[in-house]
């Protein structure tokens, strides 16, 4: 059975990743998706990788979009999503790998996008459950951002992700474009921050891991590293992440009301 999601792009942001791109788009040829159009934006990749970018572009027919050398990951999702001409985007970057389970909940979300106009993104992946919840239909929530301080769980502020997820291609006029030339979670983080001060509407898939797995091998490591005291399980760590998390949930209130004004 093929599956063809018409008014679809697939946008594919890549950086030194070849062989995970590969896989990414061969993945999706296997379970039989295919979509309108698909844009590959490249941040500055190497020689050899855009070598081999340029013979999948012959297997795989996809727009790329390059730049001339690495701008960050803000300036290659919006020169990315410059190119999308459908109504619909799902992003992913491309050390992901979509599972069999994916043709089913993507169809579901994409028809909960063309039911209510007012739907902004649909989250298919994430490394924790979004912290409030309101169940949807279909296995999906929708996502409730809480304002008031009594709901402590600094995880709120994400209610965006750059993990994968389907959005209106319109979302950069509604929410702005992502900041450029700085890290790439501070990227993230604020456009969290605008999503949410500009009351976007989102769903969060139950089982965020059923649709898509996240892969890097030892030949393409990811690029983003993560602090390991994040992650101790030290009693003096957890003591001090504790008053980290505190901290955050204040600082991020603040920005936050700082955006408002």
């Amino acid at each position: 059975m093929n599956d063809y999601f018409p008014g679809v792009t697939l946008l594919v942001t890549h950086y030194n990743r070849s062989s995970s791109l590969e896989r990414l788009l061969r993945t999706f040829s296997e379970l039989h998706c295919t979509f309108e159009q698909i844009v590959v934006s490249d941040d500055g990749s190497k020689p050899e990788h855009l070598e081999a970018i340029k013979k999948l572009e012959k297997t795989y027919a996809f727009h790329l979009v390059t730049t001339p050398k690495n701008k960050g990951l803000g300036h290659n999702i919006n020169k990315g999503q410059d190119a999308v001409k459908t109504p619909y985007t799902l992003y992913v970057q491309e050390d992901f790998v979509p599972k069999a389970a994916f043709a089913q909940h993507f169809r579901d979300a994409l028809n909960f996008m063309k039911e209510d106009p007012d739907l902004d993104l649909v989250r298919f992946y994430a490394y924790f459950m979004y912290p409030y919840l309101k169940p949807f239909k279909k296995g999906f929530s929708e996502m409730i951002y809480k304002s008031a301080v009594w709901y402590t769980n600094h995880l709120k502020f994400y209610f965006y992700s750059d993990h994968p997820h389907l959005r209106r291609s319109s979302f950069l006029e509604k929410f702005g474009r992502y900041a450029e030339g700085i890290k790439s979670d501070r990227t993230e983080y604020l456009m969290c921050l605008s999503v949410i001060q500009k009351k976007g509407k989102g769903l969060f898939f139950n089982e965020f891991t059923a649709v898509f797995d996240q892969k890097n091998s030892p030949d393409e490591p990811s690029t983003l590293g993560r602090a390991s005291w994040r992650e101790s399980t030290n009693p003096a760590l957890l003591f001090a992440r504790w008053w980290y998390l505190k901290y955050r949930l204040l600082k991020n209130t603040f920005e936050l009301a700082l955006l408002k004004e």
